[in-house]
């Protein structure tokens, strides 16, 4: 049995049919990248599986258990599947270690203590440990995205979702962020990524997902899809990205 199982997911938003019917299953430790062009379906499906969005058909099966639907408990499955968003997300008001605390603090109930020297290490290996008291505004986007990175990993989450975590970031910013899901990936955590960083995905990827307008096109391990995509469609978005040099 897989980790984590979409079986024909639908979610609309009014008449918008967004995504049609996604079947994907992700086994414990796979890096799955989402790609394909803005508005096919991307970020929607990571929130449908982190329930920030309900689905109207199919079902999500996490470890052989139902999370989607009537009755679930959703901080039960927000412990179990993290996200990071591109927008960071940080509470303005608090300190980089009061946003990272208050999660396992509030939800896990984790004493202060236990909480704090979770997050002092997980600083530390973001290479952080010195912003610990700063407020988020203190911070560049990249440093941001990495204490938010941080935060849902003191969850201790089984699965971490990662919606387009560069895209608001400077160029020379986006490294540092990649660097650290980059090591993720290389420690066995399970990620599903919604990315534009197109080499990044060939790099780290288990197996790669085209999207075009809610549907699931083509799925392979990143050689094939990148090299030699069995579908047309496919083959026209990745020609384009090349053509842009993002590839």
């Amino acid at each position: 049995m897989s980790l984590l199982e979409l079986r024909g997911v639908q979610k609309y938003f009014g008449a918008d049919h967004v995504l049609k019917g996604i079947d994907l299953a992700i086994e414990e430790h796979e890096v799955i990248c989402l790609i394909g062009p803005s508005g096919c379906g991307k970020s929607t499906l990571l929130r449908c599986v982190n329930a920030l969005e309900p689905i109207q058909g199919g079902e999500i099966v996490l470890d052989g258990e139902l999370v989607s639907g009537r009755g679930v408990d959703v901080n039960a499955l927000r412990q179990e599947v993290g996200i990071v968003f591109q927008s960071f997300n940080l509470f303005p008001h608090k300190t980089v270690m009061q946003n990272i605390t208050l999660g396992p603090i509030k939800v896990l109930k984790e004493s202060k203590a236990e909480a704090k020297e979770r997050a002092r290490i997980l600083l530390a290996r973001i290479g952080l440990s010195e912003k610990a008291n700063e407020y988020p505004d203190r911070l560049s986007g990249g440093q941001q995205q990495r204490v938010a990175i941080v935060r849902a990993l003191a969850m201790q989450p089984r699965v971490l979702l990662l919606d387009e975590i560069t895209s608001a970031l400077d160029p020379e910013l986006v490294s540092e962020v990649l660097n650290i899901v980059r090591q993720l990936a290389v420690e066995g955590m399970t990620m599903i990524l919604a990315t534009h960083e197109m080499n990044f995905a060939r790099e780290v990827a288990s197996r790669v997902c085209f999207l075009e307008s809610g549907v699931i096109v083509e799925v392979g391990v990143p050689d094939q899809i990148f090299t030699a995509p069995k579908q047309a469609r496919t083959a026209e978005f990745l020609e384009r990205i090349i053509a842009a040099g993002r590839l």
